[in-house]
């Protein structure tokens, strides 16, 4: 199978793959296909540290290379507390715990009703 020919489903995999490869904590994929069309899955994990994040991106994007895949763009370096890369069909949100729990993303990007608290 030629990196071309990947679904995004597959794609999403791969990159799932390499983050636990290299110790990213928390991996979540969220098929969005329903609820954007900008993307049809968002890849949430967490770094331990901003060298761990901007490591678990930079992996991400020469992986993607290496196997002939357009990186669309890569945000948030150097501070690398919320970094993003953007596959086209997956975008990966690669961040340290606090500023995840802040955005809460899988809460946001959820089907659940809104709490009436």
């Amino acid at each position: 199978m030629t990196a071309h020919s990947l679904s995004s489903k597959q794609l999403a995999r791969r990159v799932e793959n390499i983050l636990g490869d290299l110790k990213g904590q928390s991996i979540s994929c969220i098929n969005v296909q329903k609820l954007t069309t900008i993307t049809d899955y968002m890849i949430i994990a967490t770094g331990t540290s901003r060298i761990h994040t901007k490591s678990l991106a930079d992996e991400v994007v020469e992986k993607m290379k290496e196997q002939g895949l357009q990186v669309t763009g890569v945000e948030g370096l150097p501070a690398a507390e919320w970094v993003l890369v953007d596959l086209g069909a997956v975008v990966v949100h690669i961040m340290l715990d606090r500023i995840r729990a802040m955005y809460d993303l899988e809460e946001l990007w959820s089907l659940k009703p809104a709490s009436n608290a």
